[in-house]
């Protein structure tokens, strides 16, 4: 009786406050967040308990860390990798001419 509640109920809540903790700990400034009281928000200040959430653009609202829900969408990483040229993009995008694909081909 008591393994039919453990996989029935024990083990699934344990998972979901394992999922919510991993969710919490991995939080970023930027990150786009939900709150439990239904507030959207992003996330300007973080310490190790205490968020700052940014409404708009002039009101900033602090909540403590385990008041957010959820996030909505991830902030993107700052520092992009350098594109490189002459990439197969760019030579895809200029279509040679036909004179240019003769003369290349009879040389």
């Amino acid at each position: 009786m008591f393994v039919i509640f453990y996989f029935l109920l024990i083990r699934p809540q344990q998972r979901k406050s394992k999922d919510r903790n991993s969710m919490l700990r991995a939080l970023k400034k930027g990150d786009k967040v939900t709150t439990i009281g239904g507030l959207h928000g992003t996330i300007l200040e973080m310490t190790d308990d205490i968020i700052v959430l940014r409404v708009n653009d002039v009101t900033k609202l602090t909540f403590d860390r385990s008041a957010i829900n959820n996030v909505t969408a991830r902030a993107e990483a700052k520092a992009d990798k350098p594109e490189k040229s002459g990439s197969k993009a760019e030579a895809k995008a200029e279509p040679k001419s036909k004179e240019e694909a003769t003369s290349e081909a009879s040389v």
